[in-house]
């Protein structure tokens, strides 16, 4: 058994809404075994030396969960190496990110299918990094008029058979609904596949349309890659605005400007927003080149773009996101948190095992100070990044 001492610590209360508890000690092995305030316990007391993780009065939260994420630190989701995947859970982990959704690109369907292989392979290794839930597979079903930064001579009409052998491995599939069969998405639904609507030219009936269907119950990164709010067509923004749906937010000032932040917040509320870093392989790198989707990326600062300028993903990591978005907003940081664990979580069907700090889920933590900068992140009751 493994324990955290001393800890400001983000939990819980009797109804699901997240406070912080001052002078925290948890116990845990892979799983949370207790949870204890005041005095340190005898069961923590008696552990050796090496057991005990002191947070020193920083703040400890569940871990963060990335759903959307298509690289880092020079490695990305659609790379053919075996170390591609490993170096980029690693990359996570110092982000304070205990498990993410490895997100593939509109390439040709083999090479999507070989993604999806080694995404498989990876979600049963251990990597020494944040844990590897499944794919977030962004394309190749999507509206050529709204590709943004994906390929468009790789954009195809959705067939179920491209991806069926895969099922198991894929979380979210992100896809333009005026353009996809309801087949392939009553199939995709029927094996647990969250679908989300992005890189769509819907209007708002359209949206409505896929929402109150059933089929789709997510939003790719609001805002971009999608019709805009009109006050006579309110468009996949205004559906998302209308609905209680949740929907990825980039919060990096860059894919959405304080403003459209703050107006995210007071529409959709801290229970519907999912903060998301859409990374690239060029975070954690700094200024120069790179490249997605087999296209050239210019990183200057946050900005990320391809050769004609379109914004090209974000290099922000997440708890950079975290830190922007709760300054914008002005929300409490118990809150903030909340839309980086506990509901993606519940969105993707997992809050039962992780998401919160609760006896019997897993033990993943990440430890950090006032401005979210992350000094220790354990998966599983493993410490998989001290800084």
């Amino acid at each position: 058994m493994k324990a955290i001492i001393n800890a400001k610590a983000i939990l819980p209360d009797k109804n699901g809404d997240f406070f912080i508890q001052a002078n925290t000690h948890i116990l845990f092995n892979k799983k949370i075994i207790g949870i204890f305030q005041g005095n340190i316990p005898p069961e923590i007391i008696n552990l050796s030396e090496e057991n005990i993780i002191d947070a020193k009065n920083k703040y400890l939260s569940p871990g963060f969960i990335n759903i959307h994420a298509h690289g880092a630190l020079g490695k990305d989701t659609m790379d053919e190496e075996d170390d591609a995947l490993k170096i980029f859970a690693q990359a996570e982990a110092t982000m304070g990110v205990t498990s993410f959704l490895p997100t593939t690109m509109t390439y040709d369907i083999p090479r999507i299918r070989r993604a999806l292989q080694r995404i498989r392979k990876a979600m049963r290794e251990n990597s020494k990094g944040a844990k590897i839930l499944g794919a977030h597979m962004e394309g190749p079903y999507i509206s050529p008029k709204k590709r943004g930064a994906q390929d468009i001579k790789h954009i195809k009409p959705a067939e179920f058979e491209d991806i069926a052998d895969f099922a198991d491995a894929i979380k979210i599939i992100t896809l333009a609904p005026e353009v996809t069969s309801n087949s392939f998405m009553e199939q995709a639904k029927s094996k647990g596949i969250l679908l989300s609507m992005g890189h769509t030219n819907a209007t708002y009936d359209e949206a409505i349309e896929a929402i109150d269907s059933g089929n789709v119950e997510h939003i790719t990164h609001l805002y971009n890659a999608m019709t805009p709010f009109h006050h006579r067509e309110p468009g996949v923004v205004g559906t998302a605005f209308d609905t209680t749906v949740k929907a990825e937010l980039i919060a990096d000032n860059i894919h959405s400007s304080p403003t459209a932040q703050r107006l995210a917040y007071k529409m959709k509320g801290l229970e519907n927003i999912i903060l998301i870093t859409d990374s690239i392989r060029a975070s954690c790198l700094g200024d120069g080149l790179s490249e997605l989707g087999g296209q050239k990326v210019i990183v200057k600062g946050e900005l990320a773009t391809l050769e004609d300028g379109t914004i090209a993903g974000s290099v922000a990591t997440m708890n950079r996101v975290l830190s922007i978005f709760k300054e914008n907003t002005g929300i409490k940081l118990e809150e903030v948190i909340e839309t980086v664990t506990k509901n993606p979580a519940q969105s993707l069907k997992i809050y039962d095992s992780m998401g919160s700090i609760e006896i019997g889920k897993f033990a993943n933590f990440t430890i950090f100070d006032d401005y979210i900068k992350i000094f220790t992140t354990i998966v599983e009751g493993e410490v998989i990044y001290i800084r």
